[in-house]
């Protein structure tokens, strides 16, 4: 598995984890694009965008904001001329889903440690099998920068991720292939999946998830939660989401629990 820094394990943390808050601010959203109307199938059509602000929960540090998390989904406005036009006619396929996932350091502990990072994350994604076609990420720590695209390319079975240094123009990229086989998710995807099920305690998921060319089996678990949580619409029953995306053979090979 490539090497993966603390601030990018963090950005991926806080990004997994708060897109299932119940705490979440829709903002500058009007209410019914983000909940399903009655010619959506999906949760979040026909657009949605959540706000959130990713803050210690521990000691001395309660409180204190680190990050702030911006996700959006919505489907591409183009159209997708069919691949066997028998009769002349252009046919109007769906149009794929794209979710984007953006992560920046804000507030006094950036100030403080002089902390910068942004983790900018955009997954394009076929809206029946929701099998993911295209992730591309933009991982910006100080001056380092990383750029990626992993193509998903199911006609020759195979996953192809570069990523590049923008920095510095005259370096090869580095280019890492695997066969894929099968429908899979990357992590955002994987995370807007999951809302689209019926989410009752006891249910569990299997997860393929690639990342950065690798492919990882990620179990989800659902759990039912005795306390209400606060949130916009006042206190909410909820269910917890136990997903393991941290640990040895996972996504992030680090200590951790979300």
């Amino acid at each position: 598995m490539p090497p993966r820094s603390f601030l990018t394990t963090l950005a991926l943390a806080l990004a997994c984890g708060l897109v299932f808050s119940s705490v979440a601010l829709a903002n500058g959203v009007p209410k019914e694009h983000t909940h399903a109307t009655a010619t959506a199938a999906l949760p979040f059509e026909p657009a949605e965008q959540l706000v959130f602000e990713g803050e210690f929960s521990k000691l001395l540090l309660r409180g204190i904001k680190i990050a702030e998390l911006k996700f959006t989904a919505a489907r591409k406005q183009e159209t997708i001329a069919s691949l066997q036009p028998s009769d002349g006619e252009t046919k109007v396929l769906a149009a794929p889903l794209v979710f984007t996932g953006d992560v920046e350091s804000k507030g006094w502990f950036r100030k403080l440690f002089g902390i910068n990072f942004r983790f900018h994350a955009e997954s394009t994604v076929e809206p029946n099998s929701f099998a993911v076609m295209r992730t591309t990420k933009t991982d910006e720590q100080g001056k380092r920068v990383r750029t990626s695209e992993a193509v998903f390319d199911r006609a020759a079975d195979k996953i192809e991720w570069t990523e590049r240094d923008p920095n510095n123009t005259t370096a090869p990229p580095r280019v890492v292939t695997a066969p894929l086989s099968g429908a899979m998710f990357d992590i955002i995807s994987a995370l807007y999946f999951i809302r689209t099920q019926s989410l009752a305690p006891g249910h569990s998921l299997d997860l393929v998830i690639s990342d950065s060319a690798q492919v990882y089996h990620v179990p989800a678990q659902v759990f039912a939660e005795k306390k209400k949580m606060k949130s916009v619409l006042g206190k909410t029953q909820v269910v917890r989401i136990d997903i393991g995306l941290f640990g040895k053979g996972r996504p992030v090979e680090a200590e951790g629990k979300m």
